[in-house]
């Protein structure tokens, strides 16, 4: 038991050194951090894992890094980082750190370390309505404050996700308070507003981040300023104070109108017109005032042959104002004593006292009026009532009806000219009872394109639909008529067996089944024209979007791949690049790489598409794999796959000496006859190499020791090791030759190489040969520029022989003098005292003990 206990002590030690470790490890393990900003191009360095662990390095795998398996550093992959996606919105304030795994070192150690994904100012902040509208009252007093329910979001963190605003456009109405960080927008009023000067404010709600390069969006702020009612009812300065008209004027005639206004808006803006209750009871009787309008009209006919006048004093009422008044005289005219006419002659085309008159066309002359009959009244003339685009001049006492502008038939097809008589008085003009209302038809011509309600369409289409399928109707209006404005439809320029369109009603079809690796954007162009003549056209765009369908598999680039690997390469060397594509879209068209049914020592690295090893490859086990890759894309309902064959050469290195079968041993022995011919076969050596190509290509060479180089009878063939002799056999040839052989291999750029020695025995017995060792070369050792790894003789040098030899002899020598020492010391001093015996034999015991002590001291 007492001899157990140190080694109980020791494994005790042992494994608390062990769990210190481990647990180092895992401190060094978790405190591995990296931090990298996002967005950064492919294949930037991010960090390394060389300084901690030693290579390998295997990433699993990853899709936003990669990597080196031999320098441990790992880089960004195709895939950039964005912070905003990896990390959920709701952790913005907190670091964004992802953890990865990865194998290290030589035992294949599993480590984990963490990598913080630094923010950039990659986002703009974004508002979620970008049109706001705010009424805001005119009376509303300087300082007040309206809540914007609105706020823009960044999705960045810190200074890069921090907003701030400001006001575009408001020129000083309008200021903003920002309250309880940046959660309350306030918009304040910073003077005084009226909405009858200014009723409308188009401002930009501007937010700008804090980023060191800020980013900034802009919302429409749009302040509609509603009315109050702070305005009156007033009369216009055109509105009439004095009208005259004839003694016969009939009932409902509108003698005049009077207008006031009021700028508010809607009831506030509301006017309402009466008759002042001071009016006179005839004014009362003979006119009536509309309340609406303002229109003064006769109540009934007037039959008065004295002139008269009349006074009208009008009230304009709004809401909680004192009304307005204006004062309107009415001069009452004799009537007269004979009917004027007006006689019309036709200068246009017409047709039962109608004219007809193509629009578009330069002011035309249409007819000649003439006033006649005998009237009381002087100065008479003729006149146009209302406004129509049409004039009339004098001409020699006539007057001639022509139109002053183009006239436009989708504006009004049909016109009716009221012509009257009227004199001219101090008061003014007035009407007298003489009218003629002239027709003038407008005929339509083809002036208007057809015009598309909607001039771009998009739509998108699931690639494989059905053929014949419906995707929209696209429509047009032409405003013109009859054949001018009827419109059809055609496609211009594109594939008809694809797409199709209706003539008549504009049913745009799908004929075929898209495809949208072939193409993903289809662009038609739609006519639509009308019928006129010549025909007018306008057109449309419409982008039709195919969207992707999960409809094609992986491809590789070739179904069979090979490759050629050196044998003894290290864990997770790379192989080859296995390249597949699937031209589907998005996670249709991601694929992964698996080796399928085999044992073999492969593995794919889907981040690069890479073929690597395992274990150790050893060509002399096997030197060719044959294997099967599935490739799988991720496709949502069913994912689609293929396959590849993949072959592996594994090429040669030369890792094997030559290993001699002939002889079996080093003490193996022929007999050669004196009597044997010169270049006669006397021997054999026979090996193999288990590599291949120059490195199994074996060469055969005989070291002699120097002394007999040059004397040997025996020579031996350098590719096919036999051994022959050189020369008659002299007598002096009698006896053992011992021929020391080299066998080396062609293996590039230094060989290997193994020895044996070859005894040959030139005797007359035919008794078998026999050694009773293995003979000893007395030659260099540099064979070959490299030693062998491992040799099969022990060859020593002359030199050690000779010491050995030397310290035996001098050994022997001085034992044999001590003895003789001892025996005359014991015949000469047999006499002397007991202690002299004891001193002498405690003298001849120093020697090995102190040689023993010597032998045994450190």
């Amino acid at each position: 038991m007492g001899h157990g206990t140190p080694d109980n002590m020791n494994c005790a030690g042992l494994l608390q050194k062990l769990l210190i470790v481990v647990h180092i490890r895992q401190i060094i393990c978790s405190s591995l951090l990296f931090s990298v900003p996002e967005e950064l191009e492919p294949d930037t360095l991010v960090g390394s894992l060389s300084k901690n662990f030693s290579p390998p390095y295997q990433l699993l795998p990853h899709k936003y890094l990669r990597m080196d398996i031999n320098t441990g550093n790992f880089y960004t992959t195709e895939l950039k980082m964005d912070r905003e996606a990896i990390c959920p919105a709701e952790k913005k304030a907190e670091e964004c750190v992802t953890l990865y795994n990865a194998i290290v070192g030589p035992s294949k150690n599993l480590i984990q370390f963490s990598v913080i994904i630094e923010d950039i100012n990659d986002n703009a902040p974004h508002f979620e309505n970008n049109k706001i509208h705010l009424g805001v009252p005119e009376d509303t007093t300087v300082g007040t404050s309206f809540l914007l329910d609105t706020q823009a979001l960044d999705s960045d963190t810190g200074p890069n996700g921090e907003v701030q605003y400001h006001l575009k456009g408001s020129d000083g109405a309008f200021g903003l308070k920002i309250e309880e960080d940046s959660s309350l927008i306030m918009l304040v009023v910073e003077r005084a507003l009226d909405r009858e000067t200014r009723d409308l404010f188009q401002m930009q709600l501007v937010a700008t981040d804090c980023g060191v390069d800020p980013l900034s969006v802009s919302a429409d702020l749009i302040v509609t300023v509603t009315d109050v009612n702070d305005n009156c009812p007033a009369f216009s300065s055109d509105s009439p104070h004095s009208v005259t008209i004839p003694g016969d004027s009939r009932k409902n005639t509108v003698v005049t109108q009077v207008r006031a206004t009021d700028p508010d808006l809607g009831p506030n803006g509301d006017i309402v017109y009466s008759l002042s209750p001071k009016v006179s009871e005839r004014v009362k009787t003979l006119f009536s005032l509309n309340s609406l309008t303002g229109s003064i009209s006769l109540t009934r006919d007037l039959e008065s042959d004295n002139s008269e006048e009349l006074v009208l004093k009008v009230l304009a009422s709004g809401h909680h104002c004192p009304p307005a008044d204006t004062q309107v005289t009415i001069s009452v005219l004799p009537k007269a004593n004979q009917e004027l006419t007006i006689k019309i002659g036709f200068i246009a085309e017409h047709q039962n006292q109608t004219m007809v008159l193509q629009e578009n066309q330069h002011p035309t002359a249409l007819a000649v009026l003439e006033l006649e009959g005998d009237s009381i009244f002087k100065d008479l003339f003729l006149a146009i009532e209302g406004e129509v685009p049409f004039t009339l001049s004098p001409q020699n006492g006539k007057y001639l009806l022509s139109t002053s502008k183009p006239l436009d038939y989708e504006m009004d097809r049909e016109h009716h000219i009221s012509v009257v008589a009227r004199v001219r008085s101090a008061e003014g003009s007035v009407i007298v009872p003489s009218r003629r209302v002239v027709t003038v038809l407008v005929a339509d011509i083809n002036d208007n394109a057809p015009y598309f309600v909607q001039p771009q369409y998009e739509l998108q289409v699931e690639e494989n639909n059905q053929p014949g399928m419906s995707l929209l109707q696209i429509s047009a209006s032409d405003l013109d008529s009859g054949e001018n404005g009827m419109v059809t439809y055609r496609l211009e320029n594109y594939n008809p067996t694809m797409f199709s369109i209706d003539s008549v009603t504009g049913q745009l079809s799908l004929l075929v089944p898209l495809d949208r690796e072939q193409q993903n954007v289809h662009r038609l162009t739609v006519f639509a024209r009308d019928s006129g003549s010549p025909p007018l056209e306008s057109m449309a765009t419409v982008s039709i979007h195919v969207r992707d369908q999960n409809d094609n598999p992986p491809v590789f680039l070739t179904p069979h791949f090979i490759f050629f690997i050196p044998e003894n390469v290290p864990t997770l060397s790379q192989v080859g690049k296995v390249e597949v594509k699937d031209p589907d879209k998005g996670e249709n068209g991601t694929t992964e790489l698996y080796v399928v049914n085999s044992s073999a020592p492969f593995v794919v690295d889907n981040t690069q598409g890479m073929l690597r090893t395992t274990r150790n490859l050893d060509r002399e086990t096997e030197d060719r794999y044959e294997l099967y890759l599935l490739a799988s894309d991720h496709g949502q309902t069913v994912a689609l796959t293929s396959t590849a064959r993949v072959t592996i050469f594994v090429e040669d290195i030369n890792d094997n000496q030559p290993k001699v079968i002939l002889p079996s041993n080093n003490s193996s022995c022929l007999t050669v006859s004196p009597g044997t011919l010169a270049g006669a076969t006397v021997g054999k050596i026979y090996a193999i190499d288990e590599d291949s190509g120059l490195n199994s290509e074996i060469t055969y060479s005989a070291t002699a020791p120097e002394l007999l180089q040059n004397r040997s009878p025996f020579q031996i063939d350098s590719r096919s090791g036999n051994i022959t002799l050189s020369q008659q056999l002299l007598h002096t040839d009698l006896g053992m030759h011992h021929l020391f052989i080299v066998v080396r291999d062609g293996g590039k750029p230094v060989p290997l190489y193994t020895t044996v020695w070859m005894n040959l025995l030139v005797n007359d017995s035919t008794e078998p040969c026999h050694l009773d060792g293995v003979p000893t070369w007395t030659g260099t050792l540099n064979l070959v520029q490299t030693p062998s790894k491992e040799p099969i003789c022990d060859v020593e040098t002359a030199r050690f022989s000779k010491l050995i030899l030397l310290i035996g002899l001098g050994m022997m020598l001085v034992s044999t003098c001590l003895f003789v020492a001892t025996v005359i010391c014991c015949l000469k001093q047999r006499s002397r005292s007991l202690k002299m015996n004891k001193r002498a034999y405690t003298e001849a015991n120093e020697i090995p003990l102190r040689l023993k002590d010597k032998y045994y001291s450190d």
